[in-house]
């Protein structure tokens, strides 16, 4: 076993390390050249100049990875369908310009002219420049979906700047999403459990309700902090990933030859950003995760809120026992790449490529693959999660995902080492069940879900043994649930 000074373990450090120098080293060309490569060429370059780092990769290097390719050669690109995407945050020049953005991606990659509106909810003056996230969700979409249409929500520009203003703009593009009639929303923020009031907790998954009842999938990064949520300790999952009715993603790091052939991958772990995922301390696990091996707390340390913020979390088993219950829904349900270092290359408009990183690129990814499965059927998925969950524990798994079975998301904080949760055969809280290969997984979801089929979502009551909860009783667990919550004091969130 591998350690670095602070004692945790990094043998899937080294091994994404010694990826990427391999990748380098193999290259040079790719690494060195200053220019965007041409449409189609797998490794490309994404260093500022004068920086040397790993190349990143086309769009068709991720097509074939994870077996896009096939579907967009019979037609299925996602034409005919509406994918939200936010909240971005509004921006102030000096900021790209998105639609310039996007059309310098096309050119670059020789991908089809994007269809993109912008939904200006913040009522800003210069709706059309962007930030980082904004190119990230629109253009990774894009990617996979070339020829669906990108209704990319414009929320104001503070809105990572607390839990309260995060959970309002996740709400708000939820509700949009509805508004719009989208197939999918994809969602990039994660807000700890514990930081969300009962009512901030209550008002999103109201939202997500009206969004299942329109035959809608919700996509979320689980977020790029490991064990942790954005805001820092105490080890939790966050919303809106941890909703069961959300499909959460992971991140890994994938390993492709230069053309694009899939490998193989490991959970992303970067020492001090990893794949977000562990067990809800808010949602009792959904039915569709019953019977998982691993879908249950594996571990406790750290976990103990007898005093400040945060008591009002303690359970059934006695107050500070650990956030996450023995029944809690397990995040996340699925993953993607998200290390800069094996990344799929981003345009700017001034000629600039970059890595697209964190999940962030793989909750994008995810949402366009269901994107073509939606098209695929012929009408909208909604929520797909049981669907996700019934072809994973049947004979086509290890055709239709990529199993991840190494690395964990235990991650260094400024307050210590926060010890997470390891990756392992078939699903895990780490990587889920792993990550897609299309061209079978999208022909079985097209199948597999749908209005009328796997639609019911029944979640296990912890007090009552191998009990469900029906649908019409889940209001009354939502009602019990918004009184578990408690606000941290704003101090909390200065340094965001």
């Amino acid at each position: 076993m591998h350690m670095n000074v602070n004692g945790i373990p990094r043998q899937r450090r080294l091994a994404a390390v010694s990826l990427a120098a391999c990748l380098a080293a193999a290259y040079p060309a790719a690494a060195a050249d200053g220019t965007a490569a041409a449409a189609g060429t797998a490794l490309v370059n994404c260093s500022p100049p004068g920086v040397k780092a790993p190349p990143c990769y086309s769009p068709q290097a991720y097509q074939v990875a994870y077996g896009v390719a096939p579907l967009l050669s019979r037609g299925i690109d996602g034409r005919g369908e509406t994918v939200v995407v936010g909240p971005e945050p509004a921006a102030a020049p000096p900021s790209t310009d998105i639609r310039q953005d996007l059309d310098a991606f096309d050119t670059t990659f020789g991908l089809p002219p994007a269809s993109l509106n912008v939904v200006n909810i913040a009522r800003s003056a210069t709706p059309y420049l962007c930030g980082d996230e904004e190119i990230t969700d629109t253009e990774m979409v894009h990617a996979i979906a070339p020829d669906a249409t990108l209704d990319a929500v414009l929320e104001p520009a503070d809105l990572i700047s607390s839990p309260a203003k995060s959970a309002a703009a996740v709400t708000s593009v939820i509700r949009e999403g509805v508004a719009l009639h989208a197939a999918v929303i994809s969602i990039s923020l994660s807000i700890g459990e514990h930081f969300l009031t009962s009512a901030e907790a209550a008002q999103m998954n109201a939202a997500l309700e009206q969004a299942r009842e329109q035959h809608i999938t919700v996509v979320d990064g689980s977020g790029d902090t490991g064990a942790l949520s954005r805001y820092g300790p105490p080890v939790e999952v966050g919303m809106p990933a941890s909703d069961p009715l959300v499909l959460g993603v992971g991140g890994t790091v994938l390993d492709v030859s230069p053309a694009g052939a899939y490998l193989g991958e490991m959970a992303w772990n970067d020492n001090t950003e990893a794949s977000g995922g562990g067990y809800s301390g808010l949602f009792p696990r959904p039915s569709y995760q019953g019977g998982l091996a691993r879908a249950r707390a594996t571990r406790g340390a750290g976990l103990a809120w007898a005093s400040g913020r945060g008591a009002g979390l303690a359970w059934a088993s006695g107050r500070g026992a650990g956030l996450a219950w023995a029944s809690g829904r397990g995040v996340p349900d699925v993953a993607a790449n998200a290390d800069p270092s094996t990344a799929m290359a981003l345009e700017y408009d001034d000629g600039e490529l970059r890595p697209n990183q964190g999940t962030s690129a793989s909750g994008p990814l995810w949402a366009g693959v269901i994107t073509l499965a939606d098209q695929e059927a012929g009408h909208p998925l909604g929520f797909v999660n049981p669907a996700i969950y019934a072809i994973a524990r049947g004979p086509a798994y290890h055709r239709a995902f990529h199993d991840v079975i190494t690395g964990d998301n235990s991650v260094l904080w400024p307050t210590g080492v926060f010890t997470g949760y390891t990756a392992g055969p078939g699903w895990d809280p780490v990587t889920g069940w792993g990550s897609p290969d299309a061209q079978y997984l999208v022909p079985l979801l097209a199948q597999a879900a749908g209005p009328g089929a796997l639609q019911s979502l029944k979640i296990q009551d912890p007090q009552r043994a191998g009990g469900a909860i029906e649908p019409a009783r889940a209001c009354h667990w939502r009602h019990r649930l918004g009184h578990r919550l408690a606000r941290p004091g704003s101090s909390a969130f200065t340094s965001v």
